[in-house]
């Protein structure tokens, strides 16, 4: 999905059902695949809802893949608070990769849908 396209879409009317809460906050996360599970890297979150969350990396990953994200506090409390059933693991939370947005070379933002108790086992 181009920039292009995310302009024309920011005029089109709100169709999630959950409130979004604006978060700007460093994070951590991992790609939880067996060759990349040590190599942390990182990114910030730009908002927070009970669906998951919207953040920026620097690296494309691909939809539908699982991410663990460490959040600071704050966040990860906001996380834990608005998703009751999502997996928390170690100071960081579970995301599947929804959507994709190549913002430039290095600048990538994602959707992440909050994995949940019932999902993981």
């Amino acid at each position: 999905m181009s920039s292009a396209i995310n302009d024309e879409n920011q005029n089109l009317p709100e169709r999630r059902a959950a409130i979004r809460i604006s978060c700007q906050t460093p994070l951590a996360f991992k790609v939880c695949k067996e060759e990349t599970i040590s190599k942390i890297m990182e990114g910030y979150a730009q908002n927070i809802s009970s669906d998951g969350l919207r953040c920026t990396i620097s690296q494309e990953v691909p939809v539908g893949c699982t991410l663990w994200l460490k959040l600071d506090t704050d966040a990860l409390s906001l996380c834990e608070e608005l998703d009751k059933n999502a997996v928390i693991l170690q100071h960081g939370i579970l995301g599947k990769v929804v959507w994709l947005d190549k913002v430039s070379d290095d600048h990538y933002d994602i959707g992440l849908q909050f994995i949940t108790r019932e999902e993981r086992e």
